[in-house]
């Protein structure tokens, strides 16, 4: 619903800044309706990650398509460098070569659309702050992620063009004008570039937030079973989907029936703690060498004087993993 007010609000506002800049040859008017011309394609793109996300895990996907919100987020990021910080610069140049006075005829409708336009986006950018206050995980989805940056802009952005153009309604000089247009195009660039390097971490492979990692690490550390936990690796697949894989060191005297038991209700355990960790992979195997136990508090052995279970292994040298 958030990325629905988004698009309705920029169609509207980039049909009213593209007429009020034509109508008033304004370069900041222009590039403010390329702006939200980029900000409606994008939200289509977000769209189109929301409903393409949710589908199931199949044979050629099987964990999910959770990151399809990441690679059209970078979609997005690409759209509002090219669509709208490009051609905001490039308005803006052309005007400071021009050089000359221009008429200010129309820039008072254009004043009223931008004072609309700003009424819009701050709008739609208080109901995407509520949706992130209001779940714990909302600065996390790309999708609304992508809205809160592209309405704070918006809002800047809108600001800019009206200085703009009411200083070179006073001045009669195009040159501030031109200078808004090349600041919301360098805004632009910037806020492209910071949401390119996120979708980038997270299609790459990010792992979790520490606080998650860190309660995994001690629910299993603490386990009796569990002599040391000698690796814990996290990967984010999606919004509500997390991959989880362990070396853990088991305690001597095991055999393989329960270890299978074992691994079974830590799975189950973890699945109900952290339901977004849902691919949850233990691997059981033998402590490296010259192994630093109690550097990191994930990976601490359960208490210290435990003895080794080198011996009595009953056959699981090898390094058995459990999915």
């Amino acid at each position: 619903m958030t990325v629905l007010a988004a698009l309705g609000a920029n169609l509207l506002i980039a049909a009213a800044k593209a007429v009020a800049g034509l109508l008033a040859g304004s370069p900041a008017l222009l590039s403010e309706a390329a702006h939200s011309v980029a900000d409606s394609l994008n939200e289509v793109f977000l769209l189109v990650a929301v409903r393409r996300s949710r589908r199931p895990p199949d044979d050629r996907h099987p964990f999910g398509y959770g990151k399809e919100r990441f690679f059209w987020a970078l979609l997005a990021a690409v759209g509002i460098f090219v669509m709208g910080g490009c051609f905001s610069v490039y308005q803006g140049v052309q005007a400071l070569r021009a050089d000359e006075r221009e008429s200010t005829t129309g820039y008072v409708a254009g004043l009223v659309v931008l004072g609309v336009a700003l009424v819009a986006e701050g709008a739609s950018l208080v109901r995407a702050l509520y949706q992130a206050r209001r779940h714990k995980d909302g600065t996390s989805d790309p999708a609304l992620r992508t809205v809160i940056a592209e309405d704070s802009t918006a809002v800047a952005g809108v600001i800019l063009a009206g200085a703009g153009i009411a200083l070179h309604m006073v001045t009669g000089q195009v040159a501030w004008e031109a200078g808004a247009s090349v600041g919301i195009g360098l805004l632009l660039v910037g806020v492209a570039y910071r949401l390119a390097r996120e979708a980038r971490d997270q299609l790459i492979g990010e792992a979790v937030d520490t606080e998650l990692r860190d309660g995994i690490g001690g629910f299993l550390a603490a386990q009796p079973e569990i002599d040391t936990v000698a690796a814990l690796l996290t990967m984010r697949l999606g919004m509500d989907s997390v991959l989880v894989a362990a070396r853990v060191d088991l305690a001597p005297g095991l055999d393989s029936e329960e270890v299978e038991l074992v691994c079974v209700r830590l799975k189950r355990t973890i699945g109900t703690e952290w339901p977004q960790a849902d691919h949850v992979f233990l691997d059981i195997t033998e402590a490296p060498d010259g192994h630093e136990r109690g550097d990191d508090p994930a990976t601490a052995p359960r208490a210290a004087g435990r003895p080794s279970r080198r011996d009595g292994r009953d056959g699981r040298e090898g390094g058995a993993a459990v999915g």
